[in-house]
């Protein structure tokens, strides 16, 4: 596909500054990350008018660039990364190469656009409430969201501090792995995952033909296990996690950008400008009572997972909802959504969405792992692929 409307600025181009374990391989990063003399928009054009050039790349970019990748292209985001969709006021929403027609998904669109269309190796993105994970499925290929604050914000427009990560999506498990050894080092991935978990509750948030179609899957991963439960991870209380995140991501995105807003009142599409005006109304009361919740998800997760057990979710409750529904008819499906990736994104947790192809379209199946199991969550997945 030859005109994706994927790209900020196609044209950019930073070469290796040495050679090593992604010698050949070219990427795309979203237009968050600082690149040295270079001003990214963070998907708003008033955004690109106030903000000055870049002084250095951002280290993660560094990273990649040490180790022989090449950089090839800034890509559309959603405005200051605050969406699900990928459908951008300004400037057009990214084709989904596996689903003409559909939203890509955010708010990483471009990125994953760009790679499942294989126009690049891999390419970079930002995770703060799915913004990975999400266009990953809708788009058919891999994403992957980091345990929190493993891979380095540094020199990244920021959204909410205490979820935002750098993640990564490509076609082909095996560069996903390649990846995470650079971004993710030191990690010890010898020991083995023993036991897998199926949160009920998770799973009911998925249409049952996308339920359908992940269950071989899921089987898939039950046979390399020495056991797996059935669970009810939160009950009729997933919809209170979902409500944790939304209100702290808000107060974080406000205290971020909030004077930005006030003093530059930028034109946002629709979505986004409601968004914002939520933001500006969360307390620190509000936030400090989220915080408490935060607090006790993550630490039922992490001692629900520790270091051998994944929890298997659906990525997406379906297929990418058609381009330019009206926001109220789409805040369901986005509801659902949110719910199945605050779980990763409250706690901290890494997560890897693995494409599944569906006579309807793409859908992703999901395993997340305890913190800092990241490297041994990418390699069991490429060992599984490869059986």
């Amino acid at each position: 596909m030859s005109e994706l409307n994927a790209y900020i600025n196609k044209e950019f181009r930073l070469n290796p500054t040495s050679s090593g374990k992604l010698d050949d391989l070219d990427f795309a990063v979203k237009d968050v990350f600082n690149l040295k003399g270079y001003v990214s928009s963070a998907g708003n054009p008033e955004w690109l008018r106030t903000h000055e050039p870049a002084v250095e790349h951002a280290s993660s970019i560094n990273r990649l660039l040490k180790e022989g990748a090449i950089l090839k292209g800034t890509t559309i985001t959603d405005e200051l990364m605050y969406s699900l969709n990928g459908e951008n006021a300004h400037y057009g929403t990214p084709i989904n190469p596996m689903l003409p027609g559909h939203i890509p998904g955010g708010s990483s669109s471009g990125s994953a656009s760009v790679a499942a269309a294989k126009e690049v190796a891999f390419s970079i993105g930002t995770d703060t409430g799915g913004s990975v994970r999400i266009p990953a499925a809708y788009c058919g290929i891999y994403g992957m969201r980091p345990t929190h604050g493993v891979v380095p914000m540094e020199g990244v427009i920021p959204l909410a501090p205490s979820f935002d990560t750098i993640g990564w999506m490509a076609t082909e498990i095996a560069t996903m792995e390649k990846v995470g050894a650079v971004l993710l080092p030191n990690q010890n991935s010898n020991s083995a995952f023993t036991r897998l978990l199926f949160p009920e509750d998770a799973w009911t948030l998925a249409d049952q033909e996308c339920v359908d179609q992940l269950m071989p899957t899921f089987e898939k991963v039950k046979a390399s296990m020495h056991t797996t439960t059935t669970i009810q991870l939160a009950g009729s209380q997933l919809s209170n996690w979902k409500e944790t995140f939304r209100v702290a991501q808000a107060f974080e995105v406000w205290s971020c950008h909030g004077e930005w807003v006030k003093q530059t009142q930028p034109q946002f599409g629709p979505g986004i400008a409601e968004r914002f005006k939520m933001a500006e109304t969360i307390t620190q009361d509000m936030y400090d009572e989220a915080l408490l919740s935060l607090s006790a998800v993550k630490e039922k997760m992490v001692d629900l997972l520790g270091s051998e057990t994944l929890l298997a979710i659906p990525a997406v409750p379906g297929t990418a909802p058609l381009v330019g529904l009206p926001e109220e008819q789409i805040e369901e499906r986005r509801s659902q959504t949110l719910q199945l990736s605050s779980i990763a994104g409250l706690a901290g947790l890494p997560q890897l969405t693995m494409p599944i192809q569906t006579n309807n379209g793409p859908i992703g199946f999901s395993l997340i792992a305890g913190p800092n199991q990241d490297m041994k969550l990418l390699r069991f997945v490429q060992q599984m692929t490869n059986k």
